[in-house]
């Protein structure tokens, strides 16, 4: 039964940690409450630490430190190396090495790290139970000239129990005594680690699985705005794996990303800087393009056309597919020749590109009826 697991390579501190405090905080939680009461306090004292780490996480770890999408002043280093290794998710330095790996391997399942193709689980969590170490690390050497990021590389476990697991407990026993200690402890620390760390583990899962791939499909990544509300703007994915040095993820106004807001407001505050962003013509380029293949797709399916509605749904999502196919060679051509175009001509190829979604939907539910003799 157990005779294809690797049990040599399997690392059980790890795997003890990640499976004992998912326990810890799924049976300490009710017991807590059912003890002694629901307090409000207790619901604000987990929802500062999950903010703190996992913005740590996602501004610190991932948009600073693995894909330098802007500058940070140290105070903003600190904090997030400071909570992000309360998330216990490694130091900044060995997750930065992992996603970048990652993403110069999506989907091999050879040298991607969580690769999907190795199943969901594995994407999830799997990944983390084998032993991971030495890593060779030469993908971060721009990081180690860092010394604060040495510095949390080096004590990163110390730091995460200290800011992670003892602070929330030391808050809650200033506010109640022993048992705000024990409140503390459970719903800051416990409950609070457990959520964030599944937090991202469902980006590497989920948003690999399930959710839209408006910019590029030959990638598993996908855009979910369900996610993104969970990950402060992680969700939006497909278009992370397609631009990955844009400090945004959630590219759109009304989109999701907290993380993109917070980066934005601390460089009107002074504390960040050269914030890096692809421009629009490029955006708006990738989305034409994906949208034009996704339209020949859909033509040539082979179903029976029996239905004049069909005919013409068919009609008009060919004429569609060729516009964009023109304004694919115009924007190729502008990006190419560094030309800047008006916002009403971009505002035009965006709004050609959502008409024709709508078609592709259009006639996905056509297709769906039955067919009419």
């Amino acid at each position: 039964m157990f005779s294809n697991i690797p049990f040599d390579r399997v690392n059980w501190f790890t795997s003890g940690f990640l499976v004992l405090t998912f326990l810890a905080a799924l049976i300490g939680t009710p017991l807590y409450i059912i003890y002694f009461g629901f307090d409000p306090f207790f619901l604000a004292l987990f929802a500062g630490f999950f903010i703190a780490t996992g913005m740590s996480i996602t501004l610190g770890y991932h948009r600073l430190f693995a894909h330098k999408a802007f500058k940070a002043k140290k105070p903003v280093k600190i904090l997030t190396l400071l909570f992000g290794a309360a998330a216990f998710e490694d130091s900044a330095l060995d997750w930065a090495s992992d996603h970048r790996q990652h993403h110069k391997h999506v989907d091999d399942e050879h040298d991607d790290p969580y690769a999907i193709s190795k199943g969901f689980f594995w994407a999830h969590m799997g990944w983390i139970f084998f032993k991971l170490y030495p890593r060779e690390l030469t993908n971060v050497n721009d990081l180690k000239r860092d010394p604060i990021v040495m510095w949390q590389h080096r004590h990163h476990r110390i730091i995460g129990v200290l800011v992670g697991l003892v602070l929330p407990t030391l808050i809650g026993l200033a506010y109640s005594g022993w048992v705000g200690a024990l409140g503390g402890f459970i719903f800051g620390g416990l409950t609070r680690l457990v959520c964030v760390q599944h937090c991202t583990f469902l980006i590497n899962s989920l948003c690999h699985t399930i959710g839209n791939r408006p910019y590029d499909s030959t990638t598993s990544a996908r855009d979910s705005w369900l996610m993104a509300i969970f990950t402060f703007g992680e969700g939006y994915h497909n278009y992370h794996h397609s631009f990955q040095h844009d400090y945004r993820n959630g590219v759109k106004p009304w989109q999701w990303d907290p993380t993109k807001w917070a980066i934005w407001t601390l460089k009107k505050l002074g504390l960040a800087s050269d914030l890096r962003e692809v421009a629009e013509e490029k955006i708006i380029l990738a989305e034409l393009r994906e949208t034009q293949k996704q339209a020949e797709v859909q033509l040539k399916k082979s179903w029976s056309i029996t239905c004049p509605n069909r005919e013409e749904a068919m009609q008009k999502l060919a004429e569609l597919s060729e516009k964009l196919s023109e304004g694919y060679t115009e924007l190729e051509q502008a990006v190419s020749d560094r030309m800047e175009l008006s916002r009403e001509k971009l505002s035009y190829w965006r709004g050609e590109v959502t008409k024709t979604v709508d078609q592709i939907s259009h006639l996905q539910l056509l297709q769906r009826q039955p067919a009419q003799a």
